[in-house]
């Protein structure tokens, strides 16, 4: 764990976070106690986040064009994941931004061949590692949105929290069990305020 990033780096990751990488890059703006939370707000932000999901070398610099674009994407896929949440059709600013970040760098499908045999591999073009970011990004919410697991993508319903994840049975409504208890507290303390 780096001791010197701020507590809220550590935050628990939420189901599905550890398949969709775009589903934590949705993820980095939140609320706690002490209000509002976003891990891209500026530059250095936007490149660290980026360096930590492992889509950008740290010796690549990311200018502030790029990381507006990070936080465009951000939106963009925000607007997604509620869109296919609900059945709605998604803002068309939405879906041009998304795919204007999927051609930015184009995958080359490539042959690999692991000990699990042999398998499709598509690689970015490279040649703009921070375009490649964004496009590996935005792949990775189009699987996500046309995927299996598309049905259990849902916001988190405790109030406050603007989470996403994905459901791992029907009846779970909260992200983590922290959103659950506090929402369960809440509950409780109204019932108590009644009497």
């Amino acid at each position: 764990m780096d001791h010197e990033a701020p507590h809220y780096l550590h935050h628990l990751q939420v189901p599905g976070e550890e398949r969709y990488v775009s589903l934590a890059l949705v993820n980095t703006r939140f609320t706690l106690s002490h209000g509002p939370v976003d891990l891209l707000d500026g530059t250095e932000a936007a490149h660290l986040w980026l360096v930590r999901h492992e889509l950008l070398p740290d010796r690549v610099a990311l200018n502030g064009r790029q990381a507006g674009r990070l936080l465009g994407l951000r939106e963009a896929s925000r607007a997604l994941f509620g869109a296919r949440a609900v059945g709605a059709v998604p803002p068309g600013e939405s879906l041009d931004t998304l795919n204007s970040a999927l051609g930015a760098a184009p995958s080359t499908p490539r042959l690999a061949w692991t000990s699990d045999g042999p398998h499709r591999a598509d690689e970015p073009d490279t040649g703009n590692p921070a375009a490649a970011a964004l496009s590996l990004l935005a792949e990775d919410a189009t699987e996500l949105l046309t995927g299996t697991e598309a049905e259990q993508l849902t916001e988190c319903a405790a109030q406050g929290c603007a989470r996403w994840f994905l459901r791992s049975h029907a009846a779970r409504r909260w992200c983590t069990t922290k959103c659950g208890n506090r929402v369960r507290a809440a509950r409780a303390y109204a019932a108590r305020k009644v009497r």
